[in-house]
């Protein structure tokens, strides 16, 4: 009996997906449905053409809401700098469901996140409840958070979190940890992919080198704006160079692709999901020849194919 035979007629492709800051789990998933819509056309349940040989289900997104609900002075400037747009701004994540996985503190780098340790516990329940997951994919710092599960669940991970406890870095999440009744382990198996839209690597902080000291192993995609304002592209270069491979080629599908946008994830252009389905494809070892986009990653887009900012 061939392998192909022994996958079960209804997995699927499963993607746990992160928001972003003052986002939640359900306006990500109104945000990302040009996204899902295109994925489910080139990841369609058997026998339907183009659908992958181990996933015959086709493909389920989740998505989890942050469990730190934000306000106006999380989100927006207050005192005498303040302007009327930062106020209107102020008044409309106070009518809205805001959420984080962590909050920045301090004026500059090295920074802290608060709360850290609450928000990956709420990803780690969400792995232990929901999964297993194949892949993982976040928007600004759901992206940032996107590399950090990414990193926490590669073997030898806990091992380097204890050396650089032993420096003053922060302790392996102990939410990522199960007790099986012979041996604790990490809560869920290695992903097999992981993709930030706008993220950007931690704090240069000492607490949290150990998510990329040694660096991420697992395939991860980086789509970056060209033109954004809220997320650098140091701070996105930051956590491509903790990848393994982080800025070449594999297989021929560009790693980095950049979009000649802002601070948004491009969900309905065309260009753009070529890229993350010629990814996630090549990383499942189904066909990655389909990549696009220029030779340095800076694909066009036309306008009218572009989504519209969070």
């Amino acid at each position: 009996m061939s392998t192909t035979n022994k996958v079960p007629a209804d997995r699927k492709l499963r993607i746990l997906m992160l928001h972003g800051f003052t986002q939640s789990g359900h306006s990500f998933e109104i945000k990302t449905k040009a996204l899902k819509k295109s994925l489910d056309k080139h990841f369609p349940p058997a026998p339907k053409p183009g659908h992958l040989k181990h996933y015959p289900g086709g493909l389920e997104l989740v998505y989890p809401t942050a469990p730190i609900r934000l306000d106006a002075h999380d989100v927006v400037p207050s005192g005498p700098n303040a302007t009327e747009a930062d106020s209107r701004r102020g008044e409309q994540v106070e009518e809205s469901e805001s959420y984080g996985w962590w909050r920045r503190k301090g004026d500059s780098e090295p920074y802290t996140y608060e709360g850290m340790e609450l928000g990956l516990s709420t990803i780690a329940s969400t792995l232990l409840e929901q999964g297993p997951f194949d892949g993982v994919l976040g928007f600004s710092q759901g992206g940032a958070a996107a590399g950090m599960v990414a990193s926490l669940l590669e073997p030898g991970r806990r091992e380097a979190f204890e050396k650089a406890q032993e420096r003053g870095g922060m302790r392996y999440p102990d939410s990522f940890v199960k007790d099986s009744g012979y041996i604790e382990e990490v809560v869920h198996p290695q992903m097999k992919f992981a993709v930030s839209y706008s993220g950007f690597g931690a704090s240069t902080n000492d607490l949290y080198q150990a998510f990329y000291e040694p660096k991420i192993g697992t395939p991860m995609l980086h789509v970056i704006g060209s033109v954004d304002t809220v997320v650098s592209e140091e701070r996105s270069l930051r956590l491509v160079d903790s990848c393994v491979g982080g800025k070449g080629l594999e297989g021929g599908v560009q790693r980095v692709v950049y979009h000649p946008g802002g601070h948004f994830l491009p969900s309905s252009g065309k260009t753009y999901v070529a890229a993350l389905v010629a990814f996630i494809r090549e990383v499942l070892g189904e066909d990655g020849k389909a990549g696009t986009g220029s030779k340095d990653g800076r694909a066009e887009e036309r306008a009218e194919d572009m989504d519209v900012p969070f």
